[in-house]
C-alpha cells in the first residue's frame, strides 16, 4: 500500500499544473520560484513537493496555514524575500522540515507562536534581519534545531530563558548584533550546545553568570567586543576549550581569570591593548596563547609570563612593541637576560599606540581630544571644556566627554555621528537638556548622565534616538519621574534614576516604558508608590527601590508585573509584613532583599505564593525575634539572617531544623534566651527542651544518642586534657 500512494501521489504531482513563475523538477520533488516579483506565496505548490525555493520575492507578511497544503517539504529558502512579520502559526503543517531559511528579510519581531509546527527542524537561519525583541517560548517547539543563526540582526539584551526548548542545539550565532547584557539565565536551557558566537557585539564586560550556565560549550566567540578587563574567575565553563577574545579592548587579565575553565587549550588575544600578561592560574591545559597585534612590554615585567609558558610549553604568538631594542621581537624568540626593566618610552595614551591615534594636529579630531582609530573611540574627558566639541570622525562609536563643564546641551551637538553608540556626559555640571540635541544619534543606545544638576526633562530631548536603551540619571537633582518622556524611548530597557530626590511614583509616570526591564530608584525619598504607576511595564525583571522612604510593601503596585525577578526594599522604615504581600510575583520572584529596615514583625501569611522559585532571600540587620514557616522555599540558595534578635525557644525549632535540612549557611545567632546569646541557631542545645526533639529527621540523633557521641572515653578525655596552666579555648 505504501509503494502504491507513493507512486499516485507522483503521477499527481507529475499532473499538477507548475505555478507560473516557477520551474517544477517533479523527478527530484524541487520547486523554484526566484526573482518573480510575487506578493503571495502560490497556492498551486504540487503537494509532495520537498524543496522550495522562494528567493527573492515581496511576500511582507507570512500568513496563518500558508504551507498547509505541501506538508512534504524538507527545505524552505525564503531569503531576500522583504519578510516583516511571520504570523502566529505560519509553519504549521511542516512537521517534516529541516531547514528553513529566512535571512536578509526586514523581521523585527519573532512572535510566541510564529515557529510552531516546525518539530522536526534542523536548521534555522534569521541571519540579516532587524531582530529586536524575542518574545517568551519563541523557540519552545523547536525541539529538534540543531543550529540558530541570528547574526547581524538588532538584539540588545538577552532574557531569562529567551531559549527555552531548544534541547539539542548545537551552535547558537549571535554575532554582529548590538547585545549590551545578557540576563544570568539566558542560556539556561540549553543542555547540549557546544559553540557559541558572541563577536561583534557591544558586551563591555564578560557575561559571567549567563556563560556559567553553559556547561558543555566546548568554543565561545567573544571577539570584536569593547570589553577591557578580564577579572577574577570571570569564566566558569567547565567543557570550554576555545576561547577567542580578539580585537577587544583588553587592558588587564587577572592571573586566576580561567582557573573555572580548567579544559581551555587555545586563548585567542590578538588585536587587544595588553602591555603584557600574567602567569594564568588553573589553565592546566593550555597549549596555545595568541598576543599578536598588542603593544606588548618586554620587560621584566613580562618574565614571569615568559618563564611559566616555557616551563608548560605552551606556544605563544605576538611580538614586542617596547623597549626599541627589543622592537619587533617575537615572544617565542626571547631569553630571560633580554628582558630588563627600564624607563622605556611610552605611547602618548598609556592604552592607545601612537600609530592608533588621531589629535587635533591631525586634522580629524577636535582640539584637546583624542580619537582612536582602531577603536572607534573618542576621549575629551576631564579637559575643562565648555562647549561640546565638533568634529569627531564619523565612524565614531563611544564618545567620552566626562568631566568637562557644559552646562547645557543644545541642539544638534553631535553632528555627523550616525554610528554612535555609546555617549558619556557624567559630571558635567549639566542643568538643560534642550530639545533636538541627540538629533541624527538613531544607534546611539547608551546614555550616561550621570552627576549632574538635571531636575527636568523635556521629552523632545531624545528626538533623534529611539534606539536608546540604557538611560542613567543617577545622581541629579529630580523631584519627580520625568513623564512623558518615555514615549520617545520605544526600546528602553534599563533606567538608573538612584540618589535624586523623588519623593513618590504616581501613576503615568512611566507611560510608554513598554519594554523597561530593568528600574533603579534607591537612594531617593519614595514615600508612595501608586498602585498603577507601573502598569506600562509589564515587562519588568528588576525593580530596585532601597533606601527611600516607604512603610509598608507596595503590594499593589506589584499587580501586572508577570516577569519581576529581583525586588529590593533593603533600607526602607517597614516595620510589618502582612499576609500575602509578595502574591502578586510570587510566581516569578527569584531575589528578595529585606534587610536592613527595622523590620519587627512577618505575619504568618507574608511569604503566601513564594515557594521553589526563590533563589535568595535578605532579612539581615532586622529586630523581629522569629520568622513564618519556610518549608516551601526549597529552592533557596543565599538566606541571610545575620544581626536578626532571635528568642532561641521550641517556637524557633521549625526554623532550626529546615536550615539543617537545606545545608544553609544563614549566619543566624540567638538573642536569646541568656544561656543561648551569641550562639548559631544551629548550634544552641535551648532546642533539646523542645517536645519531638529526639525524632530523627535530616541525619539528626535522638538526645540520648547524641550525649553518649558527644562524651569521651577517661582515655581521651586524659589524651585531650589541656596543660597545666593554660585554659582551655573556647574556639
Amino acid at each position: 500500500w505504501g509503494v502504491l500512494l507513493v507512486v499516485l501521489g507522483l503521477r499527481e504531482m507529475a499532473a499538477a499544473p507548475c505555478p507560473r513563475p516557477c520551474i517544477c523538477d517533479n523527478l527530484c520533488s524541487h520547486v523554484l520560484c526566484l526573482n518573480g516579483n510575487l506578493t503571495a506565496i502560490p497556492d498551486t505548490i504540487p503537494q509532495l513537493t520537498k524543496k522550495l525555493d522562494l528567493r527573492d520575492n515581496s511576500f511582507t507578511v507570512i500568513p496563518v496555514g500558508t504551507f498547509l497544503e505541501t506538508p512534504y517539504l524538507t527545505h524552505l529558502d525564503l531569503q531576500r524575500c522583504k519578510v516583516e512579520r511571520l504570523e502566529e502559526g505560519a509553519f504549521r503543517g511542516l512537521g517534516r522540515l529541516v531547514h528553513l531559511n529566512l535571512a536578509s528579510n526586514d523581521i523585527a519581531v519573532l512572535y510566541q507562536e510564529s515557529l510552531d509546527g516546525l518539530l522536526s527542524l534542523q536548521q534555522l537561519i534569521l541571519e540579516g534581519n532587524r531582530i529586536e525583541e524575542i518574545q517568551p517560548g519563541a523557540f519552545s517547539r523547536l525541539g529538534s534545531l540543531t543550529l540558530l543563526d541570528l547574526r547581524a540582526n538588532a538584539l540588545v539584551y538577552l532574557p531569562d530563558m529567551v531559549f527555552q526548548g531548544l534541547q539539542v542545539l548545537r551552535w547558537l550565532r549571535l554575532s554582529h548584533n548590538a547585545l549590551h547584557v545578557l540576563a544570568s539565565e539566558a542560556f539556561a536551557a540549553l543542555p547540549t550546545l557546544r559553540r557559541l558566537s558572541l563577536d561583534h557585539n557591544e558586551l563591555q564586560a564578560l557575561p559571567s553568570e549567563a556563560l556559567a550556565r553553559l556547561d558543555g560549550a566546548t568554543r565561545l566567540d567573544l571577539g570584536h567586543n569593547p570589553i577591557t578587563y578580564v577579572a577574577e574567575e570571570a569564566l566558569a565553563m567547565a567543557s570550554l576549550k576555545h576561547l577567542f577574545l580578539d580585537h577587544a579592548s583588553l587592558q588587564d587579565v587577572a592571573p586566576d581569570a580561567f582557573a573555572r575553565s580548567p579544559q581551555l587549550r587555545t586563548l585567542d588575544l590578538r588585536e587587544n591593548q595588553l602591555r603584557g600578561l600574567p602567569p594564568l592560574d588553573g589553565a592546566g591545559e593550555l597549549s596555545k596563547v595568541s598576543l599578536a597585534g598588542n603593544p606588548l612590554l618586554c620587560s621584566c615585567l613580562l618574565r614571569p609570563f615568559h618563564d611559566w609558558v616555557a616551563r608548560a610549553r605552551i606556544e605563544t604568538e605576538g611580538s614586542c612593541t617596547a623597549p626599541p631594542a627589543l622592537r619587533g621581537r617575537p615572544l617565542d624568540s626571547l631569553r630571560p637576560p633580554e628582558m630588563r626593566c627600564g624607563r622605556p618610552r611610552l605611547s602618548p595614551h598609556p592604552t592607545m599606540p601612537s600609530e592608533q591615534m588621531m589629535t587635533a594636529s591631525s586634522g580629524q579630531c577636535p582640539r584637546r581630544c583624542i580619537c582612536s582609530r582602531e577603536f572607534h573611540h573618542g576621549s575629551c574627558e576631564n579637559r575643562d571644556l565648555r562647549e561640546i566639541p565638533q568634529g569627531f570622525p564619523g565612524d565614531t562609536h563611544l564618545l567620552d566627554l566626562r568631566q568637562n563643564a557644559f552646562g547645557t546641551v543644545p541642539p544638534g551637538s553631535f553632528p555627523g555621528l550616525k554610528e554612535l553608540v555609546s555617549l558619556h556626559l557624567q559630571s558635567c555640571g549639566i542643568k538643560e537638556l534642550q530639545p533636538g540635541a541627540l538629533r541624527g544619534l538613531g544607534n546611539l543606545v547608551y546614555l550616561y548622565l550621570t552627576d549632574n544638576h538635571l531636575s527636568t526633562l523635556a521629552p523632545a530631548f531624545f528626538e533623534g534616538a529611539p534606539r536608546l536603551a540604557y538611560l542613567d540619571l543617577d545622581h541629579n537633582a529630580f523631584t519627580h519621574l520625568p513623564a512623558g518622556t518615555f514615549h520617545l524611548l520605544p526600546n528602553l530597557i534599563s533606567l538608573h534614576l538612584q540618589y535624586n530626590a523623588i519623593g513618590e511614583l504616581a501613576e503615568g509616570d512611566l507611560a510608554g516604558a513598554r519594554r523597561l526591564r530593568w528600574l533603579y530608584l534607591g537612594g531617593n525619598a519614595i514615600g508612595r508608590i501608586a498602585p498603577a504607576a507601573l502598569a506600562s511595564t509589564k515587562m519588568l525583571e528588576k525593580l530596585h527601590l532601597e533606601g527611600n522612604r516607604l512603610v509598608e510593601v507596595p503590594t499593589s503596585a506589584l499587580q501586572g508585573l508577570p516577569a519581576l525577578i529581583e525586588l529590593k526594599l533593603s533600607q526602607n522604615p517597614i516595620k510589618y509584613i502582612g499576609d500575602s504581600a509578595f502574591l502578586p510575583v510570587a510566581s516569578s520572584l527569584q531575589h528578595l532583599y529585606l534587610d536592613n529596615m527595622g523590620l519587627e514583625r512577618i505575619s504568618r501569611g507574608a511569604f503566601a505564593g513564594l515557594g521553589p522559585t526563590i533563589k535568595s532571600l535578605y532579612l539581615e540587620s532586622n529586630k523581629m525575634s522569629n520568622i513564618p514557616d519556610m518549608s516551601n522555599f526549597t529552592g533557596l540558595e543565599i538566606f541571610n539572617l545575620r544581626d536578626v534578635p532571635f528568642h532561641c525557644d521550641c517556637q524557633l525549632l521549625p526554623l532550626r531544623r529546615w536550615i539543617d535540612k537545606l545545608n544553609l549557611h544563614t549566619g543566624a545567632t540567638c538573642k536569646s534566651p541568656a544561656e543561648a546569646q551569641g550562639l548559631k541557631v544551629k548550634l544552641s542545645t535551648t532546642f533539646q527542651t523542645c517536645p519531638g526533639w529526639g525524632r530523627s529527621e535530616a541525619g539528626e540523633a535522638s538526645p540520648d544518642k547524641t550525649k553518649a557521641a558527644r562524651k569521651p572515653s577517661k582515655k581521651k578525655r586524659s589524651r585531650k586534657a589541656p596543660a597545666p596552666g593554660f585554659k582551655k579555648s573556647r574556639a
